[in-house]
């Protein structure tokens, strides 16, 4: 296999399984582990995959987006920090939007249980999740149903979505980025995304570090938009202050 044929294929094990291990693909291509960082280094130019110790990832674009099934299993634990820390920015809100993606499914599955929330999601998947609690009022959004992420978007959705004042909105992004703020691949999310934003008094953004530093397709706010970002202690403190710079407070769980 010559190097064209060979990244190709690591560019497909890395969008078909969410990252990549140079120990792993070294033994499975039966190269270096020298050529592969070589390979990786070269697709991290062009773009598509996004290095960090020990493997890479992929970068979300316009002509690709990751699977649902791929975010569930990648990075889990992190997620879980940020969804419970996320929780700790409610007050005394009666009303919260939260996004489509896992993080934030993991977020709206810890709501406390005292509160008697109305929950709106454009997510299929998260509402079924927190529907049988009797303690909440949830509200999916109509609208095209999309095979990637199983939300809705579309006119109807954003329609409906401008019809409520919510107090607080729980957003996830692609891509944050001190140059392009937030970003997603797919424009009809982009303006769902857009319209919680303008819907919301509030706004937290959550998404693991891996997110930081890299822009999708789609610019659907900014970071002053936002009031707090939540997210892992993978991001470093200096980042971290970078990005409190623009506005929001940082976390990291």
């Amino acid at each position: 296999m010559d190097a064209d044929g060979r990244q190709q294929r690591i560019l497909g094990l890395a969008r078909t399984q969410g990252r990549v291990e140079v120990a792993e693909l070294a033994v499975q291509l039966a190269i270096s582990p020298e050529t592969v960082r070589r390979d990786l280094r070269r697709l991290e130019d062009h773009g598509v995959l996004r290095r960090v110790h020990g493997g890479a990832y992929p970068v979300e674009n316009a002509g690709f987006e990751t699977h649902l099934s791929a975010r569930v299993g990648a990075r889990v634990d992190e997620k879980i920090r940020i969804a419970r820390a996320a929780i700790g920015c409610l007050s005394d809100e009666s009303s919260v939007f939260v996004d489509e993606g896992y993080t934030p499914q993991l977020v709206a599955e810890s709501l406390p249980r005292d509160r008697g929330l109305t929950v709106l999601t454009a997510s299929v998947p998260l509402a079924a999740s927190i529907a049988g609690r009797t303690d909440l009022t949830v509200i999916l959004l109509g609208g095209r149903v999309r095979p990637n992420t199983l939300a809705t978007v579309g006119s109807a959705t954003t329609g409906m979505l401008g019809r409520y004042v919510i107090d607080l909105a729980f957003l996830g992004a692609n891509g944050i980025s001190l140059t392009h703020g937030l970003t997603t691949p797919d424009p009809a999310v982009a303006d769902v995304k857009a319209q919680a934003i303008r819907s919301s008094r509030r706004r937290v953004l959550v998404g693991v570090h891996s997110k930081f530093g890299i822009s999708s397709f789609c610019r659907f706010g900014d970071l002053k938009d936002i009031e707090t970002i939540v997210t892992d202690d993978g991001l470093s403190l200096a980042e971290a202050r970078r990005y409190a710079k623009r506005g929001p407070h940082v976390i990291r769980a």
